[in-house]
């Protein structure tokens, strides 16, 4: 008969791979070993094998859990059955909130998806563009007319800057928080979206 698993077996999984992103966030993937995430974890190098066979696997369960929450988030919104603009106020909040608690793993994702095998990577990055998905419906909603004339995506994608990059320069001990900053988020993307102008395209005539 095989041997189950010990009670917190998965809690341990989960406390490595926090360990593990910060790491590779901090140093880099390429620049951290296994024994670093052993010694950051209390483990010895063997009890870590234990629990993931390599850095490579550590490396795919950060970047596939990660999304895979995300994705979690968007579904949940989804169910609310919200109107668009609370809809989109919602997730942007979510969003906000995750990454906050995760801002390490979404470092992770940004910076080292490029290490995965082209399987795992387009695995990872599937589950992402449904996630940049869910936000490109609430837009096209918003505003049908920028669906069609397919700028849905690039305002979600200019969005989800304005998300990621206040995980850079913001402090978390600063006078504002990611509870206040949500909203601002929402209301500066909400109000800017009406004055949204369709690009004229010009083509281009030979001489």
């Amino acid at each position: 008969m095989a041997r189950g698993r010990a009670a917190g077996y998965d809690d341990q999984r989960d406390m490595i791979l926090e360990h593990a992103a910060l790491l590779f966030a901090n140093r880099g993937y390429s620049a951290t070993s296994m024994n670093q995430v052993a010694e950051a974890c209390g483990f010895s190098k063997a009890l870590l094998y234990h629990y993931y066979r390599d850095k490579y696997s550590l490396l795919v369960s950060i970047a596939e859990n990660h999304v895979s929450r995300l994705e979690d988030l968007v579904s949940d919104v989804e169910r609310q059955g919200l109107a668009p603009a609370a809809r989109l106020r919602e997730l942007i909040r979510r969003f906000v909130e995750e990454y906050a608690g995760a801002k390490h793993a979404h470092r992770v994702l940004t910076e080292d998806v490029k290490f995965l095998e082209e399987d795992d990577r387009e695995r990872v990055l599937g589950t992402q563009r449904t996630v940049v998905a869910g936000f490109a419906r609430v837009v096209a909603e918003l505003r049908p007319d920028l669906e069609q004339a397919a700028l849905a995506k690039p305002l979600t994608m200019l969005l989800f800057g304005m998300i990621n990059w206040m995980f850079i320069w913001m402090r978390p001990d600063g006078e504002l928080d990611y509870d206040a900053m949500a909203p601002v988020v929402a209301d500066l993307f909400l109000g800017g979206l009406p004055a949204v102008q369709t690009p004229v395209r010009v083509t281009a005539i030979d001489d």
